[in-house]
């Protein structure tokens, strides 16, 4: 269970996963952001690599995809590596 979100056991399903991205984080209190604001990249280091947080863009492992509530998809932030 990631941040109250559940993988569903079924063995067909689509479920989240663990991966390495760069995401566009406004404020950096944040435990999940929109998968628009989110590039899924090969590893940390292609992460690190492409980051800026001086526009935003940080380095991190995320967790997902996964829909609100609302229907939005998202992506739960498990590590931040260069806030």
């Amino acid at each position: 269970m990631v941040n109250g979100y559940s993988l569903d056991p079924h063995p067909r399903a689509n479920f989240a996963k663990e991966q390495f991205a760069v995401a566009r984080i406004p404020r950096i209190k944040r435990d999940r952001v929109p998968a628009t604001s989110v590039e899924i990249v090969e590893d940390l280091e292609a992460a690190m690599a492409q980051s800026n947080p001086d526009n935003q863009h940080y380095a991190v492992k995320v967790a997902g995809p996964a829909r609100s509530s609302e229907g939005t998809m998202l992506y739960y932030i498990i590590e931040m590596y260069n806030a």
